[in-house]
């Protein structure tokens, strides 16, 4: 589907999974780098104004609706039954999965620290889960020794926490260099893992009103949150004129 001329894919859960596993089993010849994409609102409006960012999205192998925003512009457009796949959600799916194949995996981003200490969590919550390695999102100054450290580890899954757009960009750019057999963006869900950012609770996620629980933590992120009235009206305008053509 489209949001906004923007690629979402219509994928459930278990589709993404399936589809990873395949991408998967056939690391580590497999190449070249299948990219996952999580897209929210605030995603689709970057993507209008970035043509890289765009290109990015358009290319890679999978597209999934990270956030309600996304879920309620396609009932506008009229496509129910659009499930919402978080990026924090299947990158644990994936951590399940990679722990019962002995794929490994390999963390980037965030703070000093907090990569390592979101490993610690995934094996104690995925027993087996083989961490090939971590490194904090703070490298511009040494990036080809990062591209090389991942190389080496030949992870089998690449998770990064870079921020979004710069993460999508940045993997895509080095997917050549980097080994890796799937690679995702999931922005500061380190931090959740570890513990030093508290996901809301499913009433809050049922009731759409998770990036208010955010926001109230981190209320320094507010003008990121300008983008989802922005995002809402110009779907109500694109989808008026979408069924007036049809």
């Amino acid at each position: 589907m489209r949001i906004l001329q923007v690629r979402v894919d219509e994928c459930s859960m278990d589709e993404a999974l399936s589809q990873a596993s395949q991408w998967l089993a056939a690391y580590p010849e497999q190449a070249p780098m299948k990219q996952i994409v999580t897209l929210n609102p605030e995603g689709v409006m970057l993507a209008i104004q970035d043509a890289t960012f765009r290109n990015v999205i358009e290319k890679a192998a999978l597209v999934t609706a990270d956030g309600n925003g996304i879920l309620w512009a396609a009932e506008r457009y009229g496509i129910k039954g659009v499930q919402r796949l978080t990026g924090i959600d299947l990158m644990q799916r994936l951590c399940q999965l990679a722990a019962e194949k002995n794929w490994p995996i390999f963390l980037l981003g965030a703070q000093p620290g907090v990569a390592a200490a979101a490993g610690e969590k995934l094996q104690q919550q995925y027993p087996g889960l083989r961490i090939a390695g971590t490194e904090n999102g703070y490298f511009r100054d040494r990036e080809d020794q990062v591209i090389a450290t991942i190389r080496q580890a030949q992870p089998a899954l690449l998770f990064a926490g870079l921020g979004m757009p710069f993460q999508e960009k940045w993997l895509a750019q080095n997917a050549h260099q980097l080994g890796a057999a799937v690679a995702m963006g999931v922005g500061g869900s380190f931090d959740v893992l570890c513990g030093n950012l508290k996901r809301a609770p499913q009433f809050i996620q049922k009731l759409r009103l998770e990036w208010l629980y955010r926001l109230v933590q981190q209320p320094s992120r507010w003008r990121r949150y300008l983008a989802l009235p922005r995002f809402m009206a110009a779907v109500r305008q694109d989808a008026k004129r979408t069924f007036k053509i049809s």
